[in-house]
Formats: structure tokens, C-alpha cells, sequence
């Protein structure tokens, strides 16, 4: 069996890895354009921040041992065409020009997304840059070591912005932060939550340009010196821009069914709509369990399980699909913050009718030395009471609490039996009624009222 990938980031190394241990005859061929693969890009804020000090820790993989597993891999090189029919494909060495072509019986796309980038007037301007890659990465460290470069104007109010920005401030630079939605991490939480973040980066003296669209860069001797919104101008002699990724597909562009972003759209098993080609990680669509539908969400966890289910479903569909939950935590200064599923914002553009419970409460006993406050919101569908989506803050890291709700909403749980769930009880850490218990309570508690209330 012949299987050409191409693309070697999270979805491709997984993939990559596990096909090679379960059919070790394999004739596996990777094509990578980059230099290096397996880059946690998620780590470039914690290295702009100084909390990781070298990039290269970010790497859990190397064409080395690829190639010492048998692996036939061709870094810096690109694939300019693919004929699905015919199952070749042609490839440029990116270091010396040449072209050659190449055969699969199963081809492999994991070539990941690339950030948005509108074609803005004055976009070409010199330190105007993106967050994704390991050279942007180096480039971002680089320009924040520089003295000169003291305003730094960071676009788009997602995970990567708001973490760059953080590193940013705390790297003594002025930072302002610029997003079309009216509240940072729009698409991950409920206000009551983003309230509290945007509270403790105003106070850290981050300006928050919020609601504001960016139209146009302003520049002197080729560099960017000025953002212009539709509202506002802000200095910049840094514009980090963040504002999303879409998937990197053109390759099978009309050759195989895709979302209208050019997500590739696969089954449970991750194949495409030809049987022969699978898509993983960030070009492919994921089933999404609160609202039962294909969608696009690039992370990084959905992408190493769906590469390595690839592996499992080459020759035949073995291993299905579990979905995802969208489950993701951030840590901005001293609060922690996770969520999954769906929020009441999302769950109303989705058309899901739901309810919600929050409660805030000491995470373990208050006669312990410390016992800091923990806030839970719950939201469940108010037809059948089954959870869909939860979200947490808390100084103290208990963001894996948050893991739990994802396997309730996978398991489609109910309100009620979240409520008397089993967990475990020591005080140091937690109470006798888990943080998950009091949520589940408090929605049966909500439901009793409005059924009350309907039958009066």
C-alpha cells in the first residue's frame, strides 16, 4: 500500500505515526513545505511572554525520525496539483525548482489552515505579521526584543490574541487590541466571563478596540505606524494579526465535497467523498455533538485524534468518529477559564432553544486555609434537559472539571444526572456536593420553577 500525506502538522504526524505501526509495510511518503513539522503553535505567546524560553521545545517531532521509522520525507516541498482520478500528483522542490510527479492508493490531506488575511490597503507594510508557524514565531520574538517597537496593536480577540497580548503587556509594551465583536473570546464565552477578562487587561493597561473594524495600515519608510479603524486610529510599530484561519484546501478544490470555507467534508471515518482520499486537523469539517452537524473548529486536540483515526481507517472503516465538543481553556493573568460545547450566544445562532444555571461557590471546604471561588454555568436544552454546554473561571487551575461536562454533553447526559453523579470527596479539593453536582441541582432546580409556573 502506497499512502502519500501531505502536510505533517498535528493530524499529519499523528497520522503518519499510526499508519506506520499498523501496517509497517507501508510505502508512506510525507510532502511538507515548511522546514519543520509538529510545531505547537499554541506555544508562541508563552515564548513572546518568556515563560517558555526556547521555541525548539515546542517541536514533539522531527523529519529525523520519520525518516529513521521508514518514512520517505520530503520537507520543503510543495504540491502544486493533485488528480484525484488518477491518483497522482505533482510536486516542486521548493530548494532547487525541480518537479517531479507521484502515485498514491491513499492520499492523506492534512495540510492544516493558514490565518485570514483581508486585503486591506497598506497590508504589505513591514511588521504587519501573522501568529502560526515556527518562522512566525521567530519573527514575533524577535520584533518584541526590539526597544524600537513599543506600540503593538494585536487583531483579533480569539485565543492566540488575547495570549499574545498578555505576553505583550508583560513584556512592558503598550498594547491595544482590535476585534469586530463587541467582547473578547466572543465565540468561547458568555459575557459574564469575557467581563472579567476584558476588566483585568484594562486595568493592565491594554486599550481594548472593540466593535471596531479594521480598514486600512498607514506606514513611513515601508514600516506600518498607524491602524485605522472604522472608528479610530491607534499607533502601531507591531500589527500581530489573528483574526482566523481558513482551511489550506485548493489542492481538491471541485474534486471532493467541501464547506463553503473549503473545509473538506468527511464521514465518520474521516474519509472524503472519494473513498481513497481522507482529510484530518484543520483542512477537514469535524461532527460537532450539541447541535448533531459537520462543522469547522480548528484545534489542535480534534486534530490528533482525527490523524491518528485516519491511520485506523485506511484499508477499512474500523474505529468511528466520536465528534467533539469544542473543549478548550485559556489562562489570561490570574484567572482560569475553560468551556465546551455551546454557549447561549452559539446555541441561539444554532437555533437551539436552551436554559442555563450558574453557580459560584468556594471549590473546596471554607474551613481550609484557602478555598478561592469557583463560577459554573451550565446550559442544557430546555426540550429534554440534556447538558450542551458549560464554562468555568476560577483563580485556582480547575479547568479539567470542564472535561467531565465534555464526555456528559458526548454522552448526552441530562441535567438530573449530572445533579447525583458520583464524584469523589476531600477537602482539599473539593466539597462533599462537586461543583458539577450544584450546577446539575440548580438546573433542576430552574426546570421545577418554569414547570410550576407553566402549570399555574
Amino acid at each position: 500500500m502506497k499512502v502519500v500525506v501531505i502536510g505533517c502538522t498535528h493530524a499529519g504526524t499523528a497520522a503518519i505515526l499510526n499508519t506506520k505501526k499498523l501496517y509497517p509495510e507501508a510505502e508512506i511518503t510525507v510532502y511538507e513545505r515548511n522546514e519543520t513539522i509538529s510545531f505547537l503553535s499554541c506555544g508562541i505567546a508563552l515564548c513572546v511572554g518568556g515563560v517558555v524560553k526556547d521555541t525548539n521545545g515546542l517541536f514533539y517531532c522531527s523529519p529525523e525520525a520519520l525518516n529513521e521509522l521508514g518514512v520517505v520525507t520530503k520537507m520543503q516541498h510543495d504540491v502544486t496539483s493533485i488528480d484525484a482520478q488518477a491518483k497522482t500528483l505533482v510536486v516542486r522542490d521548493l530548494q532547487t525548482g525541480d518537479v517531479s510527479n507521484d502515485s498514491y492508493d491513499k492520499l492523506i490531506m492534512t495540510t492544516g489552515s493558514w490565518p485570514i488575511v483581508p486585503n486591506l490597503p497598506g497590508s504589505d507594510l513591514g511588521n504587519i505579521v501573522l501568529s502560526k508557524n515556527y518562522d512566525h514565531a521567530k519573527t514575533i520574538i524577535e520584533k518584541t526584543q526590539d526597544d524600537a517597537i513599543q506600540n503593538v496593536v494585536v487583531v483579533g480577540a480569539g485565543y492566540i490574541g488575547i495570549e499574545l497580548v498578555e505576553a505583550f503587556e508583560m513584556q512592558g509594551k503598550k498594547v491595544t487590541l482590535i476585534d469586530i465583536t463587541e467582547r473578547v473570546l466572543a465565540k468561547y464565552l458568555d459575557e459574564e466571563f469575557t467581563t472579567v477578562a476584558e476588566a483585568e487587561m484594562t486595568k493592565r493597561g491594554v486599550t481594548l478596540a472593540l466593535g471596531e473594524c479594521v480598514e486600512s495600515f498607514d506606514g513611513i519608510h515601508g514600516k506600518v505606524t498607524t491602524v485605522i479603524t472604522d472608528k479610530n486610529t491607534y499607533d502601531a510599530d507591531l500589527v500581530v494579526m489573528c483574526i482566523g484561519f481558513r482551511p489550506n484546501t485548493g489542492l481538491l478544490s471541485g474534486q471532493v465535497d467541501m464547506l463553503a470555507n473549503g473545509a473538506i467534508v468527511v464521514d465518520a471515518y474521516m474519509r472524503s467523498s472519494n473513498p481513497d482520499i481522507f482529510a484530518a486537523g484543520d483542512s477537514a469539517t469535524i461532527f460537532y455533538n450539541p447541535t448533531k452537524k459537520w462543522e469547522y473548529i480548528p484545534l489542535a486536540t480534534n486534530a490528533v485524534r482525527m490523524g491518528t483515526l485516519v491511520a485506523h481507517n485506511l484499508l477499512a472503516p474500523t474505529l468511528r468518529y466520536l465528534g467533539t465538543q469544542g473543549t478548550s481553556g485559556i489562562k489570561i493573568y490570574e484567572e482560569n477559564y475553560a468551556c465546551t460545547g455551546l454557549t447561549v450566544e452559539l446555541a441561539q445562532d444554532a437555533g437551539v432553544d436552551v436554559r442555563v444555571a450558574t453557580v459560584t461557590d468556594a471549590y473546596r471546604p471554607e474551613f481550609m486555609p484557602t478555598h478561592e471561588e469557583i463560577t459554573m454555568k451550565l446550559v442544557y436544552r430546555s426540550a429534554d434537559h440534556v447538558v450542551v454546554g458549560a464554562q468555568l473561571m476560577s483563580k485556582v487551575d480547575l479547568t479539567a472539571i470542564i472535561n467531565t461536562v465534555s464526555l456528559a454533553i458526548q454522552k448526552e447526559v441530562t441535567i438530573d444526572e449530572l445533579a447525583f453523579t458520583d464524584f469523589f470527596f476531600q477537602p482539599h479539593y473539593n466539597k462533599p456536593w462537586n461543583i458539577l453536582n450544584l450546577a446539575g441541582l440548580e438546573a433542576m432546580q430552574i426546570a421545577s420553577a418554569e414547570k410550576f409556573n407553566e402549570v399555574e
